[in-house]
């Protein structure tokens, strides 16, 4: 088997930004694995916040040996950009194989369209509320926030989209005070879910405190073994494949969280269409399905994900899986 990176860049459709900064392009690892004349492909996009660059990732693929499949490919790496990319492709490589799209390999039902978030880029309050009056029609709205100062942008966004379904992701950027402050203003503003109001250094300060609205982990948890420390802090539990290191994990992930009690949440990195097809699956059926990478890009990959009034559809093989 053959196993070869190469970067992508894809053009945002407009600047990017949340608490850790901003971004104009997204920057993405493409794996291809080849065996027999067929070939599987997988994205990752590597995560400076967990440590992570273009070239860190593409040496971790890179000395992958030739012979591997997935369970060996657990064993060689953890959760993670490189992992992820390789067992998409693994596994997109092995629904070509076989004629079976990957849902049938997995043992799950044919997927359906599944309602996206939509990602409000953090701004002023102003141009938030623009935002928001662009993309009222939207049915799930994704607010970033994660300053000190956030409570005029929320209110300027209900403002501007008075009838959506808000959810706010604070990317750690609260402190205990700050979040205190803000939850009983989430629960009046309709805000259906907050993602990480705290570091996940720090998110015991959460053990204890009141939860007027659902809280859901996102940089806390990674994989199954994140679940054990996430007890009396959160409701819902953030799955994204970058950080899962790939399908298997991810719907691994998914099965224990619901028997624990979690709801799914499935989210992205800012990636292109297929970066988002293997989430699809993971996305059935969950309370939240934030998969709305492709939307903020100017370009996306051919065949990309058709996206719709009924959500973000499964992909077509021409794409993935």
């Amino acid at each position: 088997m053959q196993i070869s990176v190469t970067r992508d860049v894809f053009r945002l459709a407009q600047a990017f930004t949340i608490s850790r900064g901003s971004r104009t392009e997204a920057q993405v690892l493409t794996v291809q694995v080849s065996e027999g004349g067929v070939t599987g492909r997988g994205e990752c996009v590597p995560y400076a916040r967990y440590d992570e660059t273009l070239d860190s990732v593409t040496a971790q693929i890179s000395d992958l040996p030739a012979d591997l499949d997935r369970a060996a490919l657990h064993g060689l790496l953890g959760a993670g950009a490189a992992r992820n990319a390789v067992d998409c492709a693994l596994w997109d490589m092995d629904a070509k194989k076989t004629g079976k799209r990957v849902w049938e390999l997995a043992g799950l039902p044919a997927p359906g369209p599944e309602l996206t978030a939509y990602t409000l880029s953090l701004d002023s309050p102003d141009r938030m509320r623009e935002q928001a009056r662009q993309h009222a029609h939207r049915p799930l709205l994704k607010i970033k926030l994660g300053t000190p100062d956030d409570m005029p942008r929320l209110e300027a966004v209900r403002a501007g989209a008075p009838e959506a379904r808000i959810i706010v992701d604070a990317n750690e950027g609260w402190s205990p005070e700050v979040y205190a402050d803000l939850a009983p203003h989430l629960l009046r503003l309709g805000v259906a879910l907050v993602e990480q109001p705290l570091p996940a250094a720090a998110d015991d300060a959460l053990l204890g405190m009141a939860r007027p609205v659902p809280v859901c982990a996102d940089e806390s948890c990674h994989d199954r073994a994140s679940l054990p420390a996430l007890e009396g802090k959160y409701d819902v539990v953030n799955i994204k494949l970058d950080k899962t290191g790939g399908l298997t994990e991810a719907l691994e992930l998914k099965r224990a969280a619901l028997a624990e009690g979690y709801g799914i949440m499935v989210g992205c990195m800012v990636g292109s269409s297929l970066a988002m097809a293997p989430a699809t699956l993971v996305a059935q059926g969950a309370m939240v399905t934030d998969l709305d990478g492709p939307l903020l890009l100017a370009e996306d990959r051919p065949n990309a994900l058709t996206f719709d009034a009924a959500g973000v559809h499964p992909p077509e093989p021409s794409l993935w899986g």
